[in-house]
């Protein structure tokens, strides 16, 4: 009774403004309704959609914020979070809570920053991957809740070593000059995932995301890939060995931005470990295999990294406003990220899009693909770089391009068709866009060692 009275009271006194949501833990039904709390404060730029279902039947709820949702507009990014992979670590999952409410709270008053965010940008919020997890930790709650309690989801699954194991494929593919992105599945990869795994696989796979993170507890840290190890004779805490990608300086430096605008996190020292400026490339800490992060990054466009929020897995309710205030700007500066490096569309001569085209930077061997309606969008660190833009059936073209600090460069591709190879059929992608969205105007702009992912 305590409980609702606080909320009551909360509520009453921002009757008039989108209130701000009560420091307190949701449970699944809290959580729904502080979700379409949010969307019926900010109808006009946001929507909520579900992208399958839990073991228990739980629907995964995903709040996206834009100034034309469920719309993707050329040339604008895709970003995601993901919170509450494991049930039980649950901070997360109230500071992307508390996230959607700032964001519609800050876009009602006029805040120009969180507006140009919401207008330059398609951001995706996932509260929980795992709320039947979630609910078995609630019910001991932080004060009893076990090292592992509600960790799972209803199977008994670890959701973090669910997906398929592309890192094995991809370092043989590299001894046999291979493919380097978009590594294909097994045959058999569906018989072997989890509904929840298997709902994430498809969403990413439908939306052309660029950068994510996905938010753990248990460790204070910004976690990058790769999260297995190469050389998987250290499969021991002990003996570690850093297996870095191809980006591994943007990875670095995607991790340094959420570490060093958090509280804390950039000192180094948490939860009685030690890693130098809060970050640490995934398998120097400890090897995980069939991770979501390393999968993202091999599978699809997307940049995904990992941050360890919390010492405690399961903190106490008077601990989140102060754990909220450390991790806002951080939130907010790492969607920001995604507005940097190169961006542009591959046409062909008549300025059709050319859906799959593959962008190659020289010197990186991780190449990305263009979205449906032809366009791409290339994470790089400022610098100058040779890009080449190939597609079945079409002459490649090559561009050298300089990045700078501040804004994505443009850089568009015009493809001719090959006189020998005719380009495949393309079929109707099924993308939405308005007017708006095809003549918009594009603008620069400016855990400790053991805890188990």
């Amino acid at each position: 009774m305590a409980r609702w009275l606080r909320s009551l009271g909360g509520a009453l006194l921002l009757l008039d403004v989108a209130a701000a949501l009560s420091f307190l833990h949701h449970r699944y039904e809290e959580m729904v309704q502080a979700l379409f709390g949010v969307q019926s404060q900010c109808p006009y730029v946001t929507r909520i959609y579900s992208i399958g279902r839990s073991v228990e039947g739980r629907h995964l709820y995903v709040l996206e914020f834009s100034d034309y949702p469920g719309i993707h507009e050329p040339m604008e990014p895709e970003f995601k979070y993901v919170g509450n992979m494991h049930g039980n670590e649950v901070l997360g999952r109230e500071l992307l809570l508390q996230l959607s409410e700032f964001l519609c709270e800050e876009y009602r008053r006029g805040n120009q920053r969180i507006i140009h965010l919401i207008h330059e940008t398609r951001i995706h919020i996932m509260p929980s991957m795992n709320p039947d997890g979630y609910e078995v930790a609630a019910k001991q709650g932080p004060d009893s809740n076990g090292y592992l309690t509600g960790r799972n989801n209803a199977n008994g699954v670890d959701l973090n070593r669910n997906f398929p194991d592309l890192n094995t494929f991809m370092y043989y593919s590299r001894e046999i000059n291979g493919p380097n992105h978009h590594i294909p599945l097994p045959d058999n990869w569906k018989s072997q995932v989890e509904p929840e795994t298997l709902a994430v696989i498809q969403w990413i796979s439908s939306y052309n995301f660029v950068l994510s993170a996905n938010l753990h507890g248990g460790a204070v840290v910004a976690n990058y890939p790769y999260d297995k190890s190469h050389d998987q004779r250290f499969r021991s805490h002990r003996r570690t060995i850093n297996t870095p990608t191809p980006d591994d300086k943007l990875f670095q430096k995607l991790a340094k931005t959420y570490s060093y605008a958090h509280g804390w996190m950039h000192r180094g020292w948490n939860c009685g470990d030690y890693f130098a400026d809060g970050i640490t490339n995934g398998a120097s800490w400890y090897s995980l295999s069939k991770g979501m992060q390393d999968f993202n990054y091999l599978y699809t466009n997307c940049f995904e990294i990992t941050l360890e929020l919390s010492c405690n897995k399961f903190p106490p309710e008077e601990d989140l406003e102060r754990q909220w205030m450390a991790n806002r700007e951080a939130l907010v500066a790492f969607i920001e990220e995604v507005h940097q490096g190169i961006k542009g569309m591959v046409t062909d001569e008549n300025n059709n899009g050319i859906a799959g085209a593959v962008i190659s930077v020289q010197g990186i061997s991780h190449d990305i693909t263009a979205g449906d309606v032809g366009d791409y969008f290339r994470l790089l660190l400022p610098g100058t770089y040779t890009v080449t833009a190939s597609a079945e059936g079409y002459q490649p073209q090559t561009v050298t391009t300089t990045v700078g600090p501040a804004a994505p460069s443009l850089v568009h591709f015009q493809l001719k068709q090959d006189a020998v190879k005719k380009p495949p059929e393309r079929k109707a992608s099924g993308t939405r866009m308005n007017n708006k969205a095809l003549q918009k105007k594009v603008v620069p702009r400016a855990t400790r060692r053991g805890t188990q992912r």
